[in-house]
């Protein structure tokens, strides 16, 4: 062999081993050229363990069906493919170092691309090249967990898990939109814990911050769909949004909310309206008929808790908007307990 033909053999022959990312050659039957290192130590299989033998005989674990309809238009229709890791995330059966092949261990995230290529003599082969993209993968999915986290932030109560004024202001608005589009009702309920600043004064905050987070654990067991909404309006206030639902529908959940709240039985030693913390809730409604704005229908809602808090708390109030009013309408209506 000419001294400068092997020199560059070999010169290519290092690069082929070298390079971070794996290579293998077939030819037009799909028989196994050229094997790198890297997919020597990701597969488990050495160079002369692969040449001369078929991809699918050497991957007795299994190649991804994806793969094989990719060589098969790379050998037959000389067409080059590319498999994203994202939606062909291990078409081929190499594992992260050190490699055991076991069945347990989990295959790297590849990105394929398999090239047709013409040799000098006019044979017909395939270069295959493999990028291990899992660390991206786990940075990505990292990302995603980590904007997702944000989101959650940005619209949840930290104490409670309760949506947050925030997510309120903009849910309310969107469904408040949905009635006027779409015709379908929506129910407010507005509550608040009686005498809650007295249970701090005398309990402590850490005690007063559990009997938050029961209420919203509670509030939520009443809720039967996942179209309603448990806010945390305040600090000892909440707000809770039933679309598709009209009064009696909202008088029921509201009842069942006091029920519960008498089960749980939370001792208050200082409140002038049971001798265990209560809720009062007003309510309000809104139909495409009932002719009121988004404003409207949340300061009728917050009148109703005010009035039941006026006449003694531990009570649900239900107030008409002042659009439904007409001269012999009542202006309060007792959903009472």
């Amino acid at each position: 062999m000419n001294p400068a033909t092997h020199v560059q053999n070999l010169v290519w022959n290092s690069i082929w081993n070298a390079i971070n990312l794996g290579l293998i050659l077939i030819d037009d039957q799909g028989v196994v050229v050229l094997w790198n290192d890297w997919v020597s130590e990701h597969s488990g299989i050495t160079e002369k363990q692969a040449v001369g033998q078929t991809l699918e005989s050497l991957f007795t674990d299994g190649l991804g069906a994806s793969f094989k309809i990719a060589m098969q238009n790379a050998l037959t229709y000389k067409l080059p493919v590319v498999l994203s890791s994202i939606l062909h995330r291990s078409p081929l059966p190499l594992y992260p170092l050190p490699c055991t092949r076991k069945k347990q261990q989990a295959r790297i995230h590849q990105s394929v691309s398999l090239t047709p290529i013409i040799t000098p003599d006019g044979t017909h082969q395939c270069l295959i090249q493999i990028t291990d993209t899992s660390v991206s993968f786990t940075r990505e999915h990292m990302l995603k967990l980590h904007s997702k986290q944000l989101s959650i932030d940005a619209t949840t109560d930290g104490l409670t898990g309760a949506y947050n004024r925030r997510y309120f202001n903009e849910r309310f608005k969107a469904e408040f939109g949905r009635v006027n589009r779409q015709g379908t009702p929506l129910a407010l309920l507005m509550l608040d814990i009686d005498y809650f600043k007295d249970y701090n004064d005398f309990y402590g905050h850490p005690a007063g911050d559990r009997v938050l987070i029961r209420i919203v654990e509670l509030m939520k067991s009443q809720l039967n769909r996942t179209t309603d909404v448990v806010t945390r309006y305040g600090g000892e206030e909440f707000a809770i949004l039933l679309p598709d639902c009209e009064l009696e529908g909202a008088r029921a959940v509201a009842q069942k909310i006091q029920h519960a709240m008498l089960k749980l039985n939370i001792p208050h030693a200082k409140s002038n309206a049971a001798g265990r913390v209560t809720l009062s809730i007003g309510i309000a409604t809104h139909s495409v008929n009932s002719n009121c704005d988004a404003h409207l229908l949340l300061n009728t809602a917050d009148t109703a808790l005010y009035t039941a808090k006026h006449e003694g708390r531990n009570r649900i109030r239900y107030l008409l908007t002042q659009n439904e009013m007409s001269k012999d309408t009542a202006y309060l209506i007792d959903a009472g307990l």
